[in-house]
């Protein structure tokens, strides 16, 4: 089980490195084989699977998503604990809701994420 104060820091530190823009702090918290599902892909990539394997495509992916939304701000509404896994409530960029799943590794490190939006525009 994910502790709620373990699934605080996550989410209080992956808001933060958002809202820095710091794209290694970013990255910090993905796994290096992370599979990442998203339908804000297609729209960054032009990839309709909306899917992306390992980081260095996770890396592709937000510092093009950044280089678009130059004041990209996230704000944490709430913090979920499951088995081995966190979910974040946020407002994103538009200030529509937003839901991340993060299924964790031993590490910590998110090794799949499943990214929820109110509406992808």
């Amino acid at each position: 089980m994910v502790s709620k104060q373990e699934a605080k820091r996550f989410a209080t530190e992956w808001i933060d490195a958002w809202n820095s823009h710091d794209i290694e702090a970013i990255l910090s918290h993905y796994d290096d084989e992370v599979e990442y599902y998203s339908p804000m892909i297609e729209r960054i990539t032009g990839d309709s699977s909306g899917r992306l394997q390992g980081k260095p495509a996770v890396r592709t992916y937000i510092t093009e998503g950044l280089r678009r939304f130059p004041t990209l701000q996230f704000r944490l509404l709430h913090t979920f604990t499951g088995v081995e896994s966190v979910t974040l409530h946020y407002l994103n960029a538009d200030d529509r809701r937003a839901a991340e799943v993060f299924e964790l590794s031993a590490a910590g490190k998110a090794c799949r994420v499943l990214c929820h939006y109110d509406e992808v525009r």
